[in-house]
């Protein structure tokens, strides 16, 4: 696969990634059930990738870890889009390298270079925009859910620093505990009706199970630059569609945290990643 079809991968899964908001918003269900029935979907659509490419499953340590994490990201992720508006929680979760920032300092021993520092500092100051926004607004119980998604987000990335991690069986493992998790929730709904059913359907086919595909199969071929780029449509296209279909608008004040949040994140990732291309020519041999 050329590098061109690489990023055409992370594109598309970018903009599945971006209807969550939308989706979640359209059901009327507890957020645990939503949770539930779309990574039954996507458990099912995942399983038949790895069989299709022939990716041995194997249940390690890692691999454990790696699934609470996943477990963790995508079911705050549901509760928060419940809790606060859909900007908000897509916004806040996109801190997530910023934990990875903390933990690798934290739990690895990696000191902290001074642009992470920095990068730190700043989305920081990005966050307490939103939560001074949410105290006049109602919303700080769905922001503090998003940063705490944005927590297992990070995790999510340091995957490969758990030995014995393999993100695809994570990803799977991890859905299928929040299936399990919000099984009991799921049986008791009854509105069916309407956009509810189509739009739980969709979140499983396409903003999980195809999505993820597109995103693991993508990432080994895209360049690192052009994909950071890439994976920043999702956090602009995902409040877009939510105001335009249902009206639900950000606040003056969360929208600078978010331009914030969603810059600083971006140049760090542009930053570093042009950093790691420069020191892998530089080690190959001549």
């Amino acid at each position: 696969m050329s590098s061109k079809k690489g990023l055409a991968c992370i594109f598309a899964a970018a903009v599945l990634f971006s209807i969550g908001g939308l989706c979640v918003k359209m059901i009327p269900w507890n957020s645990l059930s939503i949770n539930s029935f779309r990574s039954i979907i996507s458990v099912g659509m995942l399983l038949v990738f790895a069989k299709v490419t022939r990716h041995k499953l194997k249940l390690t340590p890692g691999v454990f870890g790696g699934a609470c994490a996943m477990c963790a990201t995508t079911t705050l992720y549901t509760m928060a889009n419940k809790l606060t508006t859909a900007a908000n929680t897509i916004l806040l979760q996109f801190t997530a390298p910023v934990f990875v920032i903390l933990f690798l300092w934290l739990v690895f021993r990696e000191k902290p270079k001074k642009l992470d520092v920095i990068t730190c500092v700043v989305v920081f100051g990005g966050i307490a925009c939103f939560f001074l926004d949410s105290l006049g607004t109602g919303y700080l119980a769905g922001d503090l859910v998003a940063v705490l998604s944005g927590v297992g987000y990070a995790w999510v990335f340091l995957l490969n620093k758990i030995p014995g991690g393999d993100p695809l069986f994570s990803t799977i493992l991890g859905q299928a505990m929040g299936a399990v998790i919000g099984l009991p929730f799921l049986v008791q709904e009854t509105k069916f009706g309407g956009a509810a059913l189509p739009a739980a359907i969709a979140l499983g086919v396409f903003q999980l199970g195809l999505a993820y595909i597109f995103f693991t199969t993508g990432i080994k071929y895209a360049p690192p630059v052009s994909a950071s780029l890439m994976t920043g449509i999702e956090p602009i296209l995902n409040p877009v569609l939510v105001a335009l279909v249902l009206g639900e608008m950000i606040s003056p004040l969360s929208l600078l945290g978010g331009a914030i949040v969603f810059v600083t994140i971006m140049v760090y990732n542009v930053i570093g990643a042009r950093a790691e291309q420069k020191d892998t020519c530089q080690g190959e041999p001549v």
